[in-house]
């Protein structure tokens, strides 16, 4: 089956169907299980349909094969990566790139932060944290009730 948009070319977005996350040399991947789980790398090559070879050399991630059970992929692609690029030139292109700082802007990446940031409170941190937001709640509804006492 071909599907072609409205200019008349050949549309891969029709192709790909519900998803938009494909394994493909470039694919930004987050490692979840292991040594390097919570660190992010680059898919360099494609093994066969269970593996593929992940690089991340500004994230200190070694070259290995890894199956994608043990990776979620992310939206982040680097573009006309070639395949199995060096260690080297791989760090170029990231930087280039600028792929870690697109990650961490990503709104994942600040969840992940924060889950980590919370497991690492106190007693007490939880406590502060408690206080602070009875307060700034109080503010809030202080504003509500006095647009609502304006408009009433």
């Amino acid at each position: 089956m071909t599907a072609f948009n409205a200019t008349g070319l050949f549309d891969t977005d029709a192709r790909q169907g519900s998803f938009k996350r494909l394994v493909e040399v470039g694919r930004v991947v987050l490692i979840n299980t292991g040594v390097n789980a919570g660190k992010i790398a680059t898919i360099v090559d494609i093994v066969d349909h269970n593996r593929a070879i992940v690089d991340g050399p500004t994230t200190n991630v070694p070259r290995q094969i890894i199956a994608f059970k043990n990776v979620v992929l992310t939206d982040i692609v680097v573009k006309r990566l070639p395949r199995t690029i060096g260690s080297k030139a791989l760090a170029k292109f990231l930087e280039k790139e600028q792929v870690v700082e697109a990650w961490q802007k990503s709104a994942w990446a600040q969840k992940i932060e924060s889950r980590k940031r919370r497991a690492n409170m106190s007693d007490f941190d939880r406590f502060k944290l408690m206080r602070l937001k009875k307060q700034q709640r109080a503010i809030v509804d202080r504003q509500v009730a006095l647009i609502k006492k304006e408009r009433a």
